[in-house]
């Protein structure tokens, strides 16, 4: 149920920035996406809430904007298709943010 930035998620984005610095040219697009719990309109919400808060945090390190975009696709795209039978682990599986290399 949360949007914000988490301390490990600072570390691992802080990661992604050191890349993006290194290598100018790279654009990136954040895929943010959630776990089943909830319905499809609350989880795609919640997960382009995600989507923005990763990019403005990458933003906010002196990425230029027109490097990185993101988009929410809430449960569409499990990474575990449990379906109504998920474990703990497999629905923080689903719970995730992949980051595609648009352009390097």
């Amino acid at each position: 149920d949360k949007s914000n930035i988490t301390k490990e998620a600072a570390f691992e984005l802080d990661k992604l920035v050191e890349a993006m610095n290194n290598d100018k040219n790279m654009v990136i697009m954040v895929k943010a996406h959630t776990d089943n719990r909830g319905s499809a309109q609350y989880n795609m919400n919640l997960s382009n809430k995600r989507a923005k808060a990763t990019v403005q945090y990458v933003i906010s390190k002196g990425i230029a904007k027109e490097r990185i975009s993101g988009q929410g696709y809430g449960e569409s795209e499990p990474k575990v298709d449990c379906k109504d039978k998920c474990t703990e682990e497999e629905h923080a599986k689903n719970r995730r943010s992949e980051f595609i290399i648009v352009k390097k």
